[in-house]
Protein backbone atom coordinates (compact mmCIF):
# COMPACT_ATOMS: atom_id res chain seq x y z
CA UNK A 1 0.00 0.00 0.00
CA UNK A 2 1.53 3.49 -1.26
CA UNK A 3 2.47 5.94 1.82
CA UNK A 4 -0.10 8.85 2.19
CA UNK A 5 3.02 11.18 0.14
CA UNK A 6 2.31 9.27 -3.20
CA UNK A 7 -1.30 10.36 -3.49
CA UNK A 8 -2.51 13.10 -5.64
CA UNK A 9 -5.78 14.36 -4.11
CA UNK A 10 -7.49 16.98 -6.83
CA UNK A 11 -10.96 16.58 -5.51
CA UNK A 12 -12.73 17.10 -2.31
CA UNK A 13 -15.99 17.09 -1.49
CA UNK A 14 -16.29 20.57 -1.21
CA UNK A 15 -15.17 21.18 -4.59
CA UNK A 16 -16.80 18.66 -6.49
CA UNK A 17 -19.11 19.57 -9.46
CA UNK A 18 -23.02 19.36 -8.34
CA UNK A 19 -25.71 18.81 -10.08
CA UNK A 20 -27.07 21.21 -11.82
CA UNK A 21 -31.27 22.29 -11.66
CA UNK A 22 -33.81 22.24 -13.95
CA UNK A 23 -33.08 25.52 -15.64
CA UNK A 24 -31.85 24.01 -18.93
CA UNK A 25 -28.81 22.22 -17.56
CA UNK A 26 -28.10 18.70 -17.36
CA UNK A 27 -28.75 17.00 -13.93
CA UNK A 28 -25.93 14.80 -12.67
CA UNK A 29 -25.83 10.72 -13.33
CA UNK A 30 -24.29 9.68 -10.38
CA UNK A 31 -21.40 9.75 -8.07
CA UNK A 32 -18.06 8.48 -9.44
CA UNK A 33 -14.35 8.20 -7.68
CA UNK A 34 -11.72 8.81 -10.54
CA UNK A 35 -8.60 6.98 -9.60
CA UNK A 36 -5.21 7.55 -11.82
CA UNK A 37 -2.94 4.73 -11.35
CA UNK A 38 0.88 5.49 -11.78
CA UNK A 39 2.29 2.68 -12.88
CA UNK A 40 6.36 2.15 -13.46
CA UNK A 41 7.82 1.85 -17.52
CA UNK A 42 3.82 2.96 -18.02
CA UNK A 43 4.51 4.92 -21.65
CA UNK A 44 1.61 7.61 -20.44
CA UNK A 45 3.77 8.32 -17.46
CA UNK A 46 5.35 11.07 -19.74
CA UNK A 47 2.19 12.86 -19.14
CA UNK A 48 1.99 15.43 -16.29
CA UNK A 49 -0.34 13.29 -13.74
CA UNK A 50 -1.78 16.39 -12.81
CA UNK A 51 -3.13 16.45 -16.31
CA UNK A 52 -3.79 13.22 -17.13
CA UNK A 53 -6.05 13.03 -13.59
CA UNK A 54 -7.89 16.51 -14.61
CA UNK A 55 -8.34 14.80 -17.82
CA UNK A 56 -10.26 11.75 -15.97
CA UNK A 57 -12.36 13.90 -14.48
CA UNK A 58 -13.29 15.72 -17.51
CA UNK A 59 -14.15 12.55 -19.31
CA UNK A 60 -16.36 11.62 -16.47
CA UNK A 61 -18.37 15.00 -16.71
CA UNK A 62 -18.50 14.35 -20.07
CA UNK A 63 -22.04 12.28 -19.36
CA UNK A 64 -22.70 14.15 -16.24
CA UNK A 65 -21.01 12.19 -13.26
CA UNK A 66 -20.29 13.96 -10.06
CA UNK A 67 -17.09 13.44 -9.21
CA UNK A 68 -16.55 14.05 -5.30
CA UNK A 69 -12.75 13.09 -4.81
CA UNK A 70 -9.79 11.85 -7.77
CA UNK A 71 -6.96 10.80 -6.53
CA UNK A 72 -3.56 9.06 -8.18
CA UNK A 73 -1.76 6.56 -6.66
CA UNK A 74 1.28 4.78 -7.71
CA UNK A 75 1.48 1.27 -8.26
CA UNK A 76 5.18 -0.28 -8.23
CA UNK A 77 4.07 -3.68 -8.72
CA UNK A 78 0.97 -4.35 -10.44
CA UNK A 79 -0.83 -6.87 -8.82
CA UNK A 80 -2.99 -9.13 -11.45
CA UNK A 81 -6.04 -9.81 -8.91
CA UNK A 82 -6.75 -6.18 -8.19
CA UNK A 83 -4.06 -4.12 -10.28
CA UNK A 84 -3.15 -2.00 -6.68
CA UNK A 85 -2.69 -5.13 -4.24
CA UNK A 86 -5.19 -5.87 -1.65
CA UNK A 87 -4.49 -2.76 0.74
CA UNK A 88 -4.73 -0.19 -1.38
CA UNK A 89 -8.20 -1.89 -3.10
CA UNK A 90 -9.27 -1.88 0.05
CA UNK A 91 -8.57 2.04 0.87
CA UNK A 92 -10.67 2.50 -2.68
CA UNK A 93 -13.41 0.54 -0.97
CA UNK A 94 -13.37 3.06 1.66
CA UNK A 95 -12.92 6.04 0.04
CA UNK A 96 -16.29 5.01 -2.09
CA UNK A 97 -18.03 4.47 0.69
CA UNK A 98 -16.88 7.63 2.54
CA UNK A 99 -17.62 9.27 -0.47
CA UNK A 100 -20.75 7.93 -1.09
CA UNK A 101 -19.78 6.97 -4.58
CA UNK A 102 -21.59 4.51 -6.72
CA UNK A 103 -19.18 3.95 -9.40
CA UNK A 104 -15.68 4.12 -9.76
CA UNK A 105 -13.50 4.85 -12.30
CA UNK A 106 -9.93 3.41 -12.73
CA UNK A 107 -8.26 5.23 -15.33
CA UNK A 108 -6.27 2.43 -17.02
CA UNK A 109 -6.74 -0.77 -18.71
CA UNK A 110 -8.56 -3.40 -16.43
CA UNK A 111 -8.45 -7.05 -16.81
CA UNK A 112 -11.62 -8.83 -16.35
CA UNK A 113 -10.57 -10.54 -13.46
CA UNK A 114 -9.00 -7.25 -12.07
CA UNK A 115 -12.43 -5.38 -12.50
CA UNK A 116 -14.49 -8.06 -10.67
CA UNK A 117 -12.43 -8.02 -7.73
CA UNK A 118 -12.29 -4.25 -7.01
CA UNK A 119 -16.24 -4.48 -7.67
CA UNK A 120 -16.63 -6.87 -5.05
CA UNK A 121 -13.99 -5.10 -2.70
CA UNK A 122 -15.14 -1.65 -3.27
CA UNK A 123 -19.28 -3.05 -3.33
CA UNK A 124 -19.98 -0.67 -6.22
CA UNK A 125 -19.41 -0.76 -9.88
CA UNK A 126 -16.16 -0.50 -11.68
CA UNK A 127 -15.25 0.68 -15.01
CA UNK A 128 -11.51 1.17 -16.67
CA UNK A 129 -10.33 3.99 -19.06
CA UNK A 130 -12.07 1.93 -22.34
CA UNK A 131 -15.40 1.23 -20.48
CA UNK A 132 -15.42 5.28 -19.65
CA UNK A 133 -14.92 6.61 -23.12
CA UNK A 134 -17.11 3.10 -24.82
CA UNK A 135 -20.11 4.96 -22.15
CA UNK A 136 -19.66 8.70 -23.71
CA UNK A 137 -19.52 7.34 -27.29
CA UNK A 138 -23.08 5.67 -26.56
CA UNK A 139 -24.70 8.08 -25.33
CA UNK A 140 -23.28 11.05 -27.87
CA UNK A 141 -24.11 8.71 -30.93
CA UNK A 142 -26.44 10.48 -32.73
CA UNK A 143 -26.47 9.06 -36.74
CA UNK A 144 -27.55 5.80 -37.39
CA UNK A 145 -23.40 5.13 -38.66
CA UNK A 146 -22.40 6.12 -35.36
CA UNK A 147 -24.38 4.35 -32.58
CA UNK A 148 -23.50 1.13 -35.24
CA UNK A 149 -19.86 1.81 -34.96
CA UNK A 150 -19.88 2.21 -31.15
CA UNK A 151 -22.02 -0.88 -30.78
CA UNK A 152 -19.47 -2.46 -32.62
CA UNK A 153 -17.28 -1.49 -30.45
CA UNK A 154 -18.77 -1.54 -27.27
CA UNK A 155 -19.42 -5.68 -27.96
CA UNK A 156 -16.26 -6.03 -28.70
CA UNK A 157 -14.89 -4.74 -25.53
CA UNK A 158 -18.22 -6.74 -23.72
CA UNK A 159 -16.94 -9.84 -25.38
CA UNK A 160 -13.20 -9.65 -23.97
CA UNK A 161 -15.41 -9.34 -20.56
CA UNK A 162 -16.14 -12.98 -20.73
CA UNK A 163 -20.12 -10.97 -21.79
CA UNK A 164 -21.04 -9.08 -18.52
CA UNK A 165 -24.51 -7.79 -19.37
CA UNK A 166 -25.85 -5.52 -22.06
CA UNK A 167 -28.63 -3.53 -21.57
CA UNK A 168 -28.50 -1.14 -24.97
CA UNK A 169 -31.57 -2.72 -26.65
CA UNK A 170 -33.96 -2.26 -23.69
CA UNK A 171 -32.40 1.42 -22.38
CA UNK A 172 -34.52 4.45 -21.44
CA UNK A 173 -31.47 6.34 -22.10
CA UNK A 174 -28.27 6.68 -23.70
CA UNK A 175 -24.75 4.79 -22.90
CA UNK A 176 -24.00 0.98 -23.18
CA UNK A 177 -24.62 0.06 -19.70
CA UNK A 178 -21.43 0.09 -18.13
CA UNK A 179 -22.83 2.37 -15.61
CA UNK A 180 -26.01 0.98 -15.09
CA UNK A 181 -29.26 3.14 -14.82
CA UNK A 182 -33.30 3.42 -13.58
CA UNK A 183 -35.51 1.82 -15.65
CA UNK A 184 -33.16 -0.50 -17.32
CA UNK A 185 -33.52 -4.41 -17.95
CA UNK A 186 -30.77 -6.80 -17.87
CA UNK A 187 -30.34 -9.04 -20.38
CA UNK A 188 -27.58 -11.63 -20.52
CA UNK A 189 -25.87 -12.41 -23.80
CA UNK A 190 -23.82 -15.39 -23.88
CA UNK A 191 -20.78 -15.21 -26.80
CA UNK A 192 -23.11 -16.40 -29.62
CA UNK A 193 -25.40 -14.01 -29.61
CA UNK A 194 -22.55 -11.53 -29.38
CA UNK A 195 -20.53 -12.51 -31.57
CA UNK A 196 -23.95 -13.17 -34.58
CA UNK A 197 -24.40 -9.10 -33.46
CA UNK A 198 -21.59 -8.10 -34.27
CA UNK A 199 -21.05 -10.19 -37.96
CA UNK A 200 -24.38 -8.05 -38.28
CA UNK A 201 -23.23 -5.20 -37.16
CA UNK A 202 -19.84 -5.25 -39.80
CA UNK A 203 -22.26 -6.04 -42.48
CA UNK A 204 -24.06 -3.01 -42.06
CA UNK A 205 -20.76 -0.97 -41.79
CA UNK A 206 -19.87 -2.25 -45.05
CA UNK A 207 -22.47 -0.84 -46.33
CA UNK A 208 -21.54 2.86 -45.16
CA UNK A 209 -18.28 1.78 -46.47
CA UNK A 210 -19.25 1.51 -49.96
CA UNK A 211 -21.77 4.42 -49.38
CA UNK A 212 -18.63 6.82 -48.27
CA UNK A 213 -16.61 5.40 -51.16
CA UNK A 214 -18.99 7.02 -53.90
CA UNK A 215 -19.42 10.00 -52.19
CA UNK A 216 -16.05 10.47 -52.57
CA UNK A 217 -15.67 9.60 -55.97
CA UNK A 218 -18.88 12.30 -56.76
CA UNK A 219 -16.89 14.75 -54.87
CA UNK A 220 -12.99 13.53 -56.72
CA UNK A 221 -15.63 13.95 -59.96
CA UNK A 222 -16.46 17.50 -59.39
CA UNK A 223 -12.97 18.19 -58.58
CA UNK A 224 -13.57 19.22 -54.70
CA UNK A 225 -11.00 18.44 -52.73
CA UNK A 226 -11.60 16.97 -49.18
CA UNK A 227 -10.09 18.79 -46.25
CA UNK A 228 -10.32 16.69 -42.69
CA UNK A 229 -9.94 17.94 -39.73
CA UNK A 230 -8.26 15.34 -37.24
CA UNK A 231 -6.93 16.68 -33.17
CA UNK A 232 -7.03 15.52 -29.94
CA UNK A 233 -10.73 15.88 -28.19
CA UNK A 234 -11.45 19.09 -26.96
CA UNK A 235 -9.04 21.25 -29.34
CA UNK A 236 -11.12 22.97 -31.14
CA UNK A 237 -11.92 21.40 -33.91
CA UNK A 238 -15.55 21.66 -34.34
CA UNK A 239 -15.09 25.49 -33.38
CA UNK A 240 -12.87 25.99 -36.35
CA UNK A 241 -15.05 23.41 -38.61
CA UNK A 242 -18.11 26.24 -37.80
CA UNK A 243 -15.54 29.23 -38.30
CA UNK A 244 -14.47 28.12 -41.55
CA UNK A 245 -17.61 26.64 -42.61
CA UNK A 246 -20.41 28.75 -41.43
CA UNK A 247 -22.35 25.76 -39.82
CA UNK A 248 -23.29 25.46 -36.63
CA UNK A 249 -22.20 21.88 -35.19
CA UNK A 250 -21.98 21.82 -31.71
CA UNK A 251 -18.81 22.79 -29.95
CA UNK A 252 -19.26 22.81 -26.57
CA UNK A 253 -15.92 22.87 -24.41
CA UNK A 254 -15.90 19.39 -23.06
CA UNK A 255 -14.54 15.90 -24.10
CA UNK A 256 -16.15 14.40 -27.10
CA UNK A 257 -18.52 16.83 -28.05
CA UNK A 258 -18.85 15.48 -31.14
CA UNK A 259 -19.07 12.07 -32.05
CA UNK A 260 -20.82 12.23 -35.39
CA UNK A 261 -18.55 12.81 -38.88
CA UNK A 262 -20.07 16.16 -40.76
CA UNK A 263 -18.70 17.32 -43.96
CA UNK A 264 -19.76 21.23 -45.14
CA UNK A 265 -18.56 22.78 -48.30
CA UNK A 266 -16.28 25.88 -47.87
CA UNK A 267 -15.25 28.83 -50.39
CA UNK A 268 -11.74 29.68 -50.48
CA UNK A 269 -10.50 33.12 -50.98
CA UNK A 270 -10.19 32.03 -54.99
CA UNK A 271 -13.44 30.63 -55.17
CA UNK A 272 -12.20 27.57 -55.36
CA UNK A 273 -15.19 24.85 -53.45
CA UNK A 274 -13.39 22.36 -50.93
CA UNK A 275 -15.29 19.74 -48.61
CA UNK A 276 -14.32 19.85 -44.92
CA UNK A 277 -15.16 16.83 -42.64
CA UNK A 278 -14.91 17.42 -39.10
CA UNK A 279 -14.03 13.75 -37.17
CA UNK A 280 -14.30 12.10 -34.14
CA UNK A 281 -11.64 13.55 -31.97
CA UNK A 282 -9.05 11.47 -30.55
CA UNK A 283 -7.84 11.02 -27.15
CA UNK A 284 -5.31 9.31 -25.07
CA UNK A 285 -4.71 5.56 -25.20
CA UNK A 286 -7.88 5.71 -27.33
CA UNK A 287 -9.48 2.14 -27.04
CA UNK A 288 -8.43 -0.10 -30.11
CA UNK A 289 -12.12 -1.33 -30.52
CA UNK A 290 -12.99 2.37 -30.91
CA UNK A 291 -10.14 2.84 -33.43
CA UNK A 292 -11.63 -0.13 -35.54
CA UNK A 293 -14.51 0.27 -35.49
CA UNK A 294 -14.57 3.50 -36.60
CA UNK A 295 -12.29 2.58 -39.45
CA UNK A 296 -15.09 3.72 -42.43
CA UNK A 297 -15.32 6.80 -40.47
CA UNK A 298 -11.37 7.65 -40.65
CA UNK A 299 -11.43 6.55 -44.35
CA UNK A 300 -12.23 10.17 -44.95
CA UNK A 301 -8.84 10.99 -43.20
CA UNK A 302 -7.04 8.33 -45.42
CA UNK A 303 -8.50 10.04 -48.64
CA UNK A 304 -8.56 13.56 -48.08
CA UNK A 305 -6.46 15.87 -50.28
CA UNK A 306 -5.09 17.51 -46.67
CA UNK A 307 -5.38 16.92 -43.04
CA UNK A 308 -5.42 19.56 -40.85
CA UNK A 309 -3.73 18.42 -37.42
CA UNK A 310 -5.96 21.17 -35.08
CA UNK A 311 -3.79 21.48 -31.61
CA UNK A 312 -4.36 23.27 -28.57
CA UNK A 313 -0.99 24.80 -28.12
CA UNK A 314 -2.48 26.12 -24.84
CA UNK A 315 -2.73 23.09 -23.23
CA UNK A 316 0.26 22.31 -20.94
CA UNK A 317 0.44 18.80 -22.53
CA UNK A 318 0.20 19.96 -26.13
CA UNK A 319 3.19 18.45 -26.94
CA UNK A 320 1.95 14.48 -25.91
CA UNK A 321 -1.27 14.88 -27.39
CA UNK A 322 0.24 15.50 -30.54
CA UNK A 323 2.17 12.37 -30.19
CA UNK A 324 -1.55 10.56 -29.21
CA UNK A 325 -2.83 12.20 -32.40
CA UNK A 326 -0.29 10.95 -34.75
CA UNK A 327 -0.08 7.39 -32.72
CA UNK A 328 -3.57 7.03 -34.13
CA UNK A 329 -3.30 8.91 -37.21
CA UNK A 330 0.52 5.63 -38.29
CA UNK A 331 -2.48 3.00 -37.63
CA UNK A 332 -4.46 4.91 -40.70
CA UNK A 333 -1.02 4.21 -42.35
CA UNK A 334 -0.42 7.89 -42.33
CA UNK A 335 3.09 9.30 -41.20
CA UNK A 336 2.51 13.02 -39.53
CA UNK A 337 6.61 13.46 -39.99
CA UNK A 338 6.35 12.87 -43.67
CA UNK A 339 3.12 13.25 -45.30
CA UNK A 340 3.29 16.69 -47.04
CA UNK A 341 -0.86 16.80 -46.55
CA UNK A 342 -0.75 17.27 -42.74
CA UNK A 343 -0.55 20.79 -41.85
CA UNK A 344 -0.69 22.37 -38.15
CA UNK A 345 -3.48 24.30 -37.01
CA UNK A 346 -2.04 25.85 -33.86
CA UNK A 347 -5.28 26.92 -32.01
CA UNK A 348 -6.16 28.64 -29.07
CA UNK A 349 -3.52 31.32 -29.15
CA UNK A 350 -5.84 33.70 -27.46
CA UNK A 351 -5.39 32.06 -24.37
CA UNK A 352 -1.73 32.57 -25.03
CA UNK A 353 0.52 35.09 -23.34
CA UNK A 354 1.71 37.97 -25.77
CA UNK A 355 5.25 37.16 -25.64
CA UNK A 356 4.95 33.08 -25.80
CA UNK A 357 2.26 34.37 -29.03
CA UNK A 358 5.04 36.56 -30.16
CA UNK A 359 7.55 33.50 -30.07
CA UNK A 360 5.16 31.16 -32.07
CA UNK A 361 5.18 33.30 -34.77
CA UNK A 362 8.98 33.51 -34.93
CA UNK A 363 9.70 29.89 -34.32
CA UNK A 364 6.79 29.26 -37.76
CA UNK A 365 8.85 32.06 -39.62
CA UNK A 366 12.15 30.61 -39.25
CA UNK A 367 10.56 26.91 -39.76
CA UNK A 368 8.57 28.01 -43.09
CA UNK A 369 12.48 29.45 -44.42
CA UNK A 370 14.27 26.77 -43.49
CA UNK A 371 12.05 23.74 -44.63
CA UNK A 372 10.86 25.63 -47.45
CA UNK A 373 7.08 24.58 -46.49
CA UNK A 374 4.14 25.43 -45.24
CA UNK A 375 3.48 23.06 -42.49
CA UNK A 376 1.96 24.73 -39.85
CA UNK A 377 -0.06 28.03 -39.17
CA UNK A 378 -1.16 29.59 -36.36
CA UNK A 379 -4.72 30.53 -35.35
CA UNK A 380 -8.08 31.39 -32.54
CA UNK A 381 -10.75 29.39 -33.91
CA UNK A 382 -13.11 31.45 -31.20
CA UNK A 383 -11.64 35.25 -32.23
CA UNK A 384 -10.92 34.21 -35.72
CA UNK A 385 -7.30 35.62 -35.42
CA UNK A 386 -5.31 33.82 -38.16
CA UNK A 387 -8.08 32.45 -40.55
CA UNK A 388 -6.94 34.85 -43.23
CA UNK A 389 -3.93 33.21 -43.05
CA UNK A 390 -5.18 29.54 -42.81
CA UNK A 391 -7.52 30.13 -45.45
CA UNK A 392 -4.50 31.76 -48.44
CA UNK A 393 -2.78 28.36 -46.57
CA UNK A 394 -5.16 26.00 -48.12
CA UNK A 395 -6.08 27.98 -51.34
CA UNK A 396 -1.79 27.79 -52.29
CA UNK A 397 -1.61 24.21 -51.13
CA UNK A 398 -4.77 22.77 -53.30
CA UNK A 399 -3.61 24.64 -55.81
CA UNK A 400 -0.07 23.77 -56.40
CA UNK A 401 1.12 22.51 -59.67
CA UNK A 402 -1.91 24.39 -61.27
CA UNK A 403 -1.68 26.55 -64.00
CA UNK A 404 -4.05 29.26 -63.86
CA UNK A 405 -5.50 29.89 -67.51
CA UNK A 406 -7.49 32.53 -69.62
CA UNK A 407 -10.33 31.06 -72.16
CA UNK A 408 -12.96 32.25 -74.79
CA UNK A 409 -15.13 29.39 -75.19
CA UNK A 410 -18.33 29.47 -77.77
CA UNK A 411 -21.30 29.67 -75.50
CA UNK A 412 -22.61 27.01 -77.97
CA UNK A 413 -19.97 24.68 -77.31
CA UNK A 414 -22.08 22.98 -74.48
CA UNK A 415 -19.01 20.16 -74.49
CA UNK A 416 -16.17 22.16 -74.06
CA UNK A 417 -17.69 24.16 -71.10
CA UNK A 418 -19.32 21.42 -69.44
CA UNK A 419 -15.58 19.77 -69.47
CA UNK A 420 -13.50 22.71 -68.06
CA UNK A 421 -16.38 22.66 -65.06
CA UNK A 422 -15.52 19.03 -64.46
CA UNK A 423 -11.81 18.83 -65.19
CA UNK A 424 -11.02 21.91 -63.65
CA UNK A 425 -11.89 25.05 -61.38
CA UNK A 426 -13.49 27.72 -62.83
CA UNK A 427 -12.58 30.99 -60.83
CA UNK A 428 -14.52 33.49 -63.30
CA UNK A 429 -16.89 33.37 -65.68
CA UNK A 430 -18.11 37.04 -68.49
CA UNK A 431 -20.84 35.81 -71.06
CA UNK A 432 -20.38 38.48 -73.50
CA UNK A 433 -20.47 38.62 -77.54
CA UNK A 434 -21.48 34.77 -77.86
CA UNK A 435 -18.44 33.67 -76.04
CA UNK A 436 -17.91 32.45 -72.31
CA UNK A 437 -14.45 34.31 -70.90
CA UNK A 438 -13.43 32.09 -68.44
CA UNK A 439 -10.97 32.37 -65.73
CA UNK A 440 -9.78 28.56 -64.81
CA UNK A 441 -7.32 26.66 -62.46
CA UNK A 442 -6.66 23.62 -64.70
CA UNK A 443 -3.61 20.70 -63.93
CA UNK A 444 -0.98 21.26 -66.80
CA UNK A 445 -2.29 17.84 -67.90
CA UNK A 446 -5.87 18.54 -68.37
CA UNK A 447 -4.77 21.85 -70.10
CA UNK A 448 -2.62 20.16 -72.74
CA UNK A 449 -6.31 17.38 -73.29
CA UNK A 450 -8.04 20.21 -73.46
CA UNK A 451 -6.24 22.37 -75.84
CA UNK A 452 -5.85 18.45 -78.08
CA UNK A 453 -9.38 17.87 -77.44
CA UNK A 454 -10.53 21.42 -78.58
CA UNK A 455 -8.26 22.87 -80.74
CA UNK A 456 -8.96 26.52 -81.48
Amino acid sequence: MPDPDDRVPVRSPESAASARDGDGAATSTGRALVILPLLPNDPATARQPDARLAEAIALAEAIRLEVPHAEAIKVMRPDPATLFGRGTAERIGGMAEAFHADLVIIDHALSPVQQRNLERTCMAKVIDRTGLILEIFGERARTREGQLQVELAALTYQRSRLVRSWTHLERQRGGFGFLGGPGESQLELDRRLIAERITRLKRELEEVRRTRTLHRAARQRGDTPLVALVGYTNAGKSTLFNRLSGADVSAEDMLFATLDPTVRQVALPSGRTIALSDTVGFVSDLPTQLVAAFRATLEEVQAADLILHVRDVSHPDTEAQKEDVERVLSELGIDAATDDRVVEVLNKIDQMPATARGALGVRLANQRMMEGAERAVAVSALTGMGMDELMELLDRRLSAGRRIVDLDVDLADGRALAWLYEHGQVLDRRDEDGLAHLRVALDPADVARFENQFAG
